[in-house]
């Protein structure tokens, strides 16, 4: 009969693994619960990609090796502490600013843009300053007054300015949109009044017709096609309406996993990029996408959460941006392909098809992880 003693030992050795994968997880700064939800979205987006693909197993691959080289660099990130993020902000932004001034000058020409450099690595260096604005805006604050003063929000407006206007020149007015939000994001986060937010409201009036008039012309039949789609059903209009006709069809539980006849028979264009929520919506229905959606609802706020627990300024400001600049890029593109606002070219996040913005926001997420990690902890 075994002794109690020696089945104590037993017991003990076999919850060493138990003990030690829950140590190397804590060693790594790795967030359970936002490392999960992420996973599963990027699975996930991995069935709906590989056939809104055509079942193409290449680009499933493809995507699957930039999907692993996204978590290594999440992971990498995680264990910057804030402070050594906080200290480098600075030189990031400066870099990221040189960047896209060479990507005016050298950059790659790709479907009438310049938004690429090709450095043996083709990458979009305007991905870079989604994570380098709100860096610096934050870094600004960090050791300011909050609500920040009139002078303060003058020296941030330029912060954001200059990467906005260098990224909406490529042209690129989705990304450039984008920056800027996280940017006011954070400004939003420090405090301001009510009475300053809504003079803010009105200036957007005058400040969107100053944005038409520096538009490109077919960013503004974009703009004229949401009014009314159905102006030019073959042309400006085609892609909407045929996204319209593929989550519609989708009904409650979709027409199931390949068998979407929009995307399969080629009428839903870019299907595999901007487009793929409307491939998610007709062949796994209401269900699938609101399941989708609330993974990203339990992303952002978990990061919410990591932003509340946060012991600085620098962190809880830049907490807070990532994980309402990810609410922006998730509203932006289901609102696009549902007709509720332009198409801008932005994708669904960790589902379309992409390097360079997969990258920078598992990145991001990896700030999250180190943010939460480095918090300090209040004794009860």
């Amino acid at each position: 009969m075994m002794r109690f003693g020696e089945s104590h030992r037993m017991l003990s050795h076999k919850a060493m693994p138990v003990t030690s994968f829950a140590g190397l997880i804590r060693k790594l700064n790795i967030d359970v619960p936002l490392l999960g939800c992420l996973l599963l979205i990027s699975i996930f987006g991995l069935f709906v990609l590989y056939s809104a693909a055509g079942e193409s197993s290449s680009l499933l691959v493809n995507q699957a090796v930039r999907l692993g080289v996204a978590l290594v660099a999440m992971l990498i990130v995680a264990q910057l502490p804030p402070d050594f993020l906080r200290r480098w902000t600075p030189w990031a932004y400066v870099a990221g600013l040189i960047l896209l001034v060479l990507v005016l000058t050298k950059g790659d020409v790709g479907q009438g843009a310049r938004r690429w450099l090709n450095v043996g690595i083709r990458f979009q260096p305007s991905e870079a300053m989604k994570l380098a604005v709100p860096m610096m805006t934050a870094w600004f604050l960090h050791d300011r007054q909050i609500p920040p003063r009139i002078g303060h929000l003058a020296v941030i407006a330029v912060l954001i300015s200059v990467p906005t206007l260098l990224i909406a020149k490529q042209p690129d007015l989705g990304t450039s949109l984008l920056i800027a939000a996280s940017g006011i994001i954070v400004i939003l986060l420090a405090g301001l009044s009510f009475r300053f937010i809504l003079g803010l409201g009105v200036l957007t009036v005058p400040g969107a017709l100053l944005l038409w008039n520096f538009m490109q012309d077919y960013q503004k039949q974009r703009v004229l096609t949401l009014l009314n789609p159905d102006s030019d059903p073959l042309g400006a209009g085609y892609n909407i309406i045929q996204s319209k006709i593929a989550i519609g069809s989708g009904g409650l539980f979709g027409k199931g996993w390949t068998n979407g006849s929009q995307a399969h028979l080629e009428f839903l264009p870019e299907r595999h990029t901007d487009f793929i929520f409307a491939v998610l919506g007709e062949e796994f229905g209401l269900f699938g996408v609101l399941s989708l959606l609330t993974l990203y609802m339990l992303v952002i706020g978990r990061g919410l959460y990591i932003a509340a627990q946060a012991h600085d300024t620098y962190s809880r400001l830049l907490a807070g941006s990532i994980s309402l600049t990810f609410l922006v890029y998730v509203f932006v593109n289901t609102a696009m392909v549902t007709g509720l606002v332009p198409v801008v070219g932005v994708p669904l996040p960790l589902v379309s098809f992409g390097g360079t913005s997969m990258v920078t926001l598992m990145a991001g997420f990896g700030i999250l992880m180190s943010i939460h990690s480095h918090r300090k902890l209040l004794p009860h």
